[in-house]
């Protein structure tokens, strides 16, 4: 219990079961490889604490933004609850960490995919439901995700990054972004895809994760990553010679 134990602490909330929270942190692959060594992996746990944190979201966001039409709610809700945006939790809390995967899994970079964290971080708000029950466990997923919460985003902002990043295509050269499979690892129920993104045949950004529609969301956003900065350079080097030329 000792990884649970050391979890708890990090989560500064009174856990009784540490055998619940030990099971939302195993992966199937590491059970897989450890039969005997738990009771059970923390799948159905996800399973609950996917509607969990929903309604957490849900709740917190309606008081928050009461001018919000039910359009801009759901965009909100979706991109906090998305895999990377219970990643960018799940990272908050170092749960990679924590996580229990099997050998092949954690070679395999489980720890920082995504999906897999999104998943845990899933599971362990089950845990937490099933321990202490709704109102401590509502409170501490608004209060761990506050900021998403609490941000004026536009809702354009919220779009998905494939929406974006398709969007910038056809206004700038009428193409669309290629999505092209690097690698796709592992047996059929428990793939990893790499994928990469190319606009105008320059790739610009590249993604991993269980599906394509997950990799895809991922090396769409490396790629706005990217052109962002091109355009943040453009102008400061603009703005440089402006000055320049300015008696």
């Amino acid at each position: 219990m000792g990884r649970a134990s050391a979890f708890a602490e990090r989560l500064g909330l009174p856990v009784r079961d540490l055998a619940l929270l030990e099971q939302a942190l195993i992966h199937s692959s590491w059970l897989h490889e450890h039969r005997d060594s738990a009771r059970g992996h923390n799948e159905r746990l996800e399973f609950l604490g996917d509607s969990v944190v929903n309604l957490a979201i849900s709740e917190a966001l309606y008081a928050r933004h009461p001018d919000d039409d039910e359009g801009m709610l759901s965009a909100r809700r979706a991109a906090i609850v998305s895999s990377t945006g219970l990643a960018r939790l799940a990272t908050r809390l170092d749960l990679g960490a924590h996580l229990l995967v099997g050998e092949g899994e954690a070679a395999r970079g489980a720890r920082r995919r995504p999906s897999l964290l999104g998943q845990a971080f899933e599971a362990v708000a089950g845990a937490l439901y099933v321990d202490l029950g709704w109102s401590r466990t509502r409170d501490w997923v608004v209060a761990l995700a506050a900021p998403e919460i609490e941000a004026e985003a536009s809702i354009v902002s919220l779009t998905s990054p494939k929406s974006r990043l398709q969007e910038w295509t056809q206004r700038t050269t009428g193409e669309r972004p290629q999505y092209r499979v690097l690698e796709a690892l592992g047996p059929d129920h428990d793939k990893l895809f790499r994928i990469e993104v190319r606009v105008a045949d320059e790739v610009l950004g590249r993604g991993e994760g269980a599906s394509r529609r997950v990799a895809e969301t991922q090396a769409a956003a490396e790629a706005l990553d990217a052109l962002a900065l091109r355009e943040h350079a453009a102008e400061a080097a603009r703005a440089a010679e402006a000055a320049e030329a300015s008696p």
